[in-house]
């Protein structure tokens, strides 16, 4: 208590947040490197004695395993959803004043640690995005920072966790402001910045100054081949439709699966056989990734049953083309049956098998000489930006991991249309989409994200004097003295909303008393406009106000009357959010 009422003497709030960027940046890169860490120890322990000119059964029991694991811990040990991270974040952000759990610091790394590196196919990067927003989010609380603070420290969090799993601080940031859509004002910009370079900095330090993916662009880029690039991103861009649409049908499967044991058999079975046909298919498979930037298409069938067709060319494009259509199933198996895991590695290593199966199809059936390194890296970041929709980080998150800077025109026009073609399709990414569709989404449009973040439970007015439909003219006079409101709700005996009475509706009868006796409530009683259910989107609350003229709407939860919102109320409301989150 002390220490924070010193801090708030001695320190302004706009360099206390750049301090705590920095612990952010830390302790969120740490983490990241923890993470990295405990899946390659796990993996390269499990894997080693396996050969690489032949399949091997153990890859049918791994995943199994990790996912049967992963399930004990989350079930018995955390004893919360963990699952879906960087949508959780999302919804924090725009529902939960960006509070997140003090387990959520630490409980995703261990738990996707295991799933991975017994070969669950998804990525680290979910669940490292889930931590560093949590140590951002628990850090700002200790020291009692306001909710728009907690956002941008959120902010930094992910950003920091992005940055120090892949030693990429620009595309750490551009994921916030793209993925997260937090704005990007002079108040969040240095904290993002600090946090994100702070991250890459420590994995440098811990790691060595290298990329992610070893890439040297032997095969110069020449302005001849911008057509076969627009062509990579309109196809790219139907690689990420399929890829976010079969996400979600095979989520949707797992739901209706119900017992979670259920789940793990369905989903470790999935998984397990996948794993076994296809071994590139386990873990995040980001040695594949740099098999194929290096030149080495041959590499993708090792420790596969198919390894001695490794010098077909035909065999070779199946293979990958297998990969490209399987791996979205892997990852929604490897999640839906209880794994922790992102589709952040997924997206990229589609992407990439994808533009490498491009290539190499033209130069095969039509005789070109595309680079298939260069058009592989391009996939990354054209999938990427897709499945995310998020172009710039696509484009600067490519360019980081592997040094390709000198691809960087390509990476652009691939990433813009790619992004424009699934945009048409799919209005929102594979991680808002479900937020989006509850109206539970913060976005960039300045006017959606204010009444996002305004409560319907904030805006209730209760102060109304309810009457029953059975009372006469002389007891609603009665009510109507005793009100300051010119608004009745009328309710029975259940607390159910029958209809309002408004004064002015009755005003030419409350006077005449030789009606007193012979009229009743149930007879001037009139329907309202519309009622609003207490579960409703703010926006969807303004849409009702904008659609029947009313001033006034009742409330109701499960039928039962609650109370009235009006205008008046809610612009109150909108203002103070509004002046609270874009202060600078």
């Amino acid at each position: 208590m002390a220490l924070l009422v010193w801090r708030e003497r001695h320190i302004k709030e706009k360099t206390f947040v750049i301090i705590l960027a920095l612990v952010v940046g830390i302790v969120a890169g740490v983490a990241a490197l923890v993470l990295k860490t405990l899946i390659h120890l796990i993996s390269t322990t499990l894997t080693s004695s396996i050969n690489i000119d032949g399949g091997s059964y153990l890859y049918l029991i791994y995943p199994l395993i990790g996912i049967f694991l992963t399930v004990l811990y989350v079930k018995y040990v955390v004893r919360d959803n963990i699952s879906h991270g960087v949508t959780r974040v999302l919804y924090a952000i725009s529902q939960n004043k960006s509070r997140l759990k003090r387990h959520n610091m630490y409980t995703s790394v261990i738990a996707s640690s295991i799933t991975i590196g017994f070969g669950g196919s998804v990525g680290a990067e979910g669940p490292i995005v889930y931590t560093g927003a949590a140590i951002g989010s628990n850090l700002g609380r200790a020291f009692r920072m306001s909710p728009r603070i907690l956002m941008i420290l959120v902010g930094c969090g992910a950003a920091a966790g992005i940055a120090g799993i892949f030693k990429a601080p620009i595309a750490g940031m551009l994921f916030t402001l793209e993925v997260l859509m937090l704005d990007l004002t002079t108040v969040s910009v240095m904290p993002l910045l600090i946090s994100s370079i702070t991250a890459a900095t420590v994995a440098y330090v811990f790691t060595g100054y290298d990329v992610e993916f070893f890439f040297v662009q032997s095969e110069p880029f020449v302005t001849g081949r911008i057509p076969f690039v627009i062509l990579l991103g309109l196809f790219l861009g139907f690689v990420s439709l399929y890829f976010t649409r079969s996400m979600n049908m095979m989520e949707g499967v797992f739901r209706r699966l119900g017992t979670p044991w259920k789940k793990v058999l369905v989903g470790g079975g999935i998984v397990a056989l996948l794993v076994f046909l296809f071994p590139p298919l386990y873990g995040e498979g980001y040695t594949s990734i740099t098999g194929l930037l290096g030149g080495d298409p041959e590499s993708i069938v090792n420790s596969s049953i198919f390894y001695k067709d490794r010098d077909s060319v035909w065999w070779i494009l199946g293979f990958i083309a297998a990969l490209v259509l399987l791996k979205s199933f892997a990852t929604a198996s490897t999640n839906g049956g209880g794994g922790c895991g992102g589709t952040f590695a997924p997206s990229l290593y589609v992407g990439c098998m994808a533009g490498f199966f491009f290539a190499y199809f033209i130069n095969t059936v039509f005789g070109y000489d595309l680079s298939t390194k260069n058009f592989a890296l391009m996939g990354m970041a054209g999938v990427m930006s897709g499945v995310m929709h998020a172009p710039l980080m696509g484009i600067f998150l490519t360019a980081e991991l592997t040094g390709g800077y000198d691809l960087f025109l390509p990476l652009i026009i691939v990433s813009a249309i790619s992004y424009g073609t699934i945009k048409f399709f799919e209005p929102y990414s594979i991680y808002t989409m479900r937020l989006a569709h509850e109206g539970k989404l913060i976005t960039h449009h300045k006017d959606k994200a204010v009444l996002t973040l305004l409560k319907i439970d904030n805006v209730i007015e209760t102060d109304f004097v309810s009457v029953n439909p059975g009372m006469n003219l002389k007891e609603m006079v009665n009510a109507i003295s005793r009100s300051s409101r010119n608004l009745f709700p009328v309710i029975d005996a259940q607390g159910s909303l029958l209809g309002v009475v408004l004064l002015d509706e009755i005003r030419n009868i409350m006077f005449r008393p030789d009606l007193y006796k012979r009229m009743y409530v149930h007879q001037f009683m009139s329907l309202p406009p519309a009622v609003i259910d207490v579960s409703q989107s703010m926006e969807s609350v303004m849409n009702a106000f904008d659609d029947t003229g009313a001033w006034n709407l009742p409330v109701v939860e499960n039928g039962r009357y609650v109370g009235f919102v009006s205008k008046s109320k809610i612009f109150n409301s909108y203002r103070r959010v509004l002046r609270h989150y874009s202060e600078d």
